[in-house]
């Protein structure tokens, strides 16, 4: 860990830990049932209390085909510019889902995601890594 402009660097491992754990207690405490723009702004706020640097609905250029696209695609959570957040209120993710984020990843060049379904029976049943030639 280093720090820069006061703020502290976590590796995407790290970074990830934080979230399972902080959204693990979101789900324990809140429960399933609520719409995903609220999961996203108790998570959001729960990790800036951790003191890392989350954007939401982080709206993410891209280039394909030697066109640039300035608003191609909006991540839920963006949490210090190096892991995505895919959030979900769904009684069961799709397979889409997990497509969505992985390509995510690729057009952001960042190696991991969490796809994370709050809509779940158990928290288990709802979070999934999701990688991009990553290796931890």
């Amino acid at each position: 860990m280093d720090t820069r402009n006061g703020t502290e660097q976590f590796d995407v491992e790290q970074l990830a830990s934080i979230v399972v754990d902080v959204a693990y207690k979101i789900h324990k405490e809140l429960g399933p049932g609520l719409l995903e723009s609220v999961y996203e702004a108790v998570l959001a706020r729960a990790l800036e209390r951790c003191g890392l640097q989350v954007e939401r609905q982080k709206v993410v250029p891209f280039e394909f085909d030697g066109m640039r696209f300035e608003e191609g695609l909006r991540v839920d959570l963006l949490v210090n510019g190096k892991l995505v957040l895919e959030l979900k209120s769904v009684e069961k993710s799709a397979p889409v889902h997990f497509k969505q984020l992985l390509t995510y990843l690729r057009l952001m060049r960042l190696p991991l995601g969490l796809l994370i379904n709050f809509g779940a029976g158990t928290f288990k049943e709802g979070i999934r890594r999701v990688v991009n030639n990553h290796t931890p």
